[in-house]
């Protein structure tokens, strides 16, 4: 975050004074529990600027966080009233509340697949003024390590990542609705946050939704996808999905994708899947599914993109590759698997991995902007931003069902 000098503080004073309206936002409190609860945020300074939150999507890992924390039970609800005092009073009894080595350790304000519209910016900031609709990478790295240096910054050590402990999210609001907002920082000593600014014709949800996308986009550009690709991509949810979408912007002639659940299935086909196979989650089927999968890419399966991350699907992948092609590990479903890697190595079948993104939301806005991808079918439900509203949308989307991306309309 950056940090605002002593003018900045006066005039934020004086904003306050004169009767600025409290940022409220969706804190993660407890298993299950999100509350909306006063949210401060820092003066903007002068390589800062403050987004007015206007479209908010809902992540896999927001849900993850959501439920899988371990919590005794308690009346503590009746114990302590006050807001503060309350969310600390909660996280006395957590016990774990991770995504791989990312633990939750104090109350956290969730979301970062976020796009609004500047309201204030710092006088270090000359590229975006106020006014501008932007769509947010939520990730802030330190531009001065090795992998910064090296231009893979998504693997900095020292990343500020929305809504990844400790670092606070961007589902935040206004009571009065009137504008939300959240502080990042642009430019200057300690980080950079790439903003880019949307087209007319590219809608904040969209603008959101670059968020995701660019998980597929970093994907296929890992995995090389191309125009004489022929791609399998493993799992059809949300991100296998965006995955489909980007493979067939960068060229692939043929996608054949594949799920346990024909409800995502007939989606992807909708989408523009060449093919759609239901598997099963048994390991013993693998052998005759590979054979099942080949028959509907009809030629070689060059790249296959693991979009779920189970030992299973990661099997399947690396069967069904030929021999000198690419598997790419997108999805952490499993943090250990067994999985035949000696087959995969006398064949040359080559894995990579992605973490994140890096230098994807140009392309994304691009993509948006010229028809070649359209995210808005994904979009499946949307919600306000009440308590109510918030509750209910969790509840959708960890349902999962014909629910693919949730999102906040702030």
């Amino acid at each position: 975050m950056g940090k605002g000098g002593k003018g900045a503080e006066a005039a934020a004073a004086a904003v306050a004074g004169a009767g600025e309206e409290e940022n409220m936002a969706a804190w993660l409190v407890a298993k299950n529990t999100l509350k909306i609860m006063p949210f401060k945020l820092p003066p903007v300074g002068p390589y800062d600027v403050r987004v007015r939150m206007k479209a908010v999507g809902i992540c896999g890992s927001d849900v993850h966080y959501l439920r899988v924390i371990c919590c005794s039970s308690s009346s503590l609800t009746e114990r302590m009233k006050d807001n503060v005092a309350y969310i600390c009073l909660l996280f006395e009894c957590v016990q774990e509340m991770r995504i791989a080595h990312f633990v939750v350790k104090e109350p956290m304000v969730i979301g970062h697949e976020c796009a609004g519209v500047i309201e204030e910016v710092g006088s270090g900031v000359t590229h975006l003024a106020v006014g501008d609709r932007v769509a947010l990478e939520p990730g802030i790295s330190c531009w001065r390590c090795r992998h910064c240096k090296g231009g893979r910054y998504n693997l900095c050590e020292d990343m500020k990542f929305f809504a990844t402990p400790p670092v606070h999210g961007s589902l935040a609001n206004q009571a009065s609705k009137q504008f939300s907002s959240i502080s990042i920082s642009l430019q200057g000593e300690d980080a950079i946050l790439i903003n880019v600014v949307l087209p007319e014709n590219v809608s904040l949800e969209e603008g959101a939704m670059c968020e995701p996308l660019s998980v597929g986009v970093h994907a296929c550009r890992r995995a090389d996808v191309g125009p004489e690709t022929g791609v399998l991509i493993m799992g059809a949810g949300p991100i296998g999905l965006v995955t489909l979408l980007a493979a067939r912007a960068f060229g692939a002639p043929r996608v054949v994708i594949v799920d346990v659940d024909e409800h995502r299935l007939s989606v992807a086909r909708s989408l523009g899947a060449d093919a759609a196979v239901r598997v099963s989650a048994r390991a013993e089927d693998v052998g005759e599914e590979v054979e099942r999968i080949s028959t509907a890419m009809g030629g070689d399966i060059d790249v296959s993109l693991d979009c779920a991350g189970f030992s299973k699907t990661v099997a399947t992948a690396l069967q069904a590759t030929r021999g000198g092609g690419k598997v790419c590990l997108v999805g952490m479903g499993h943090n250990e698997m067994t999985v035949p890697l000696t087959s995969a190595a006398i064949r040359e079948v080559d894995v990579v991995g992605i973490f994140r993104y890096k230098d994807t939301w140009p392309l994304c806005i691009e993509f948006l902007r010229s028809g070649k991808i359209d995210l808005k079918p994904l979009i499946t439900h949307r919600f306000g931003f009440s308590q109510e509203d918030v509750e209910a949308a969790f509840e959708v989307s960890a349902r999962g069902r014909d629910a693919i991306k949730v999102m906040f309309n702030l």
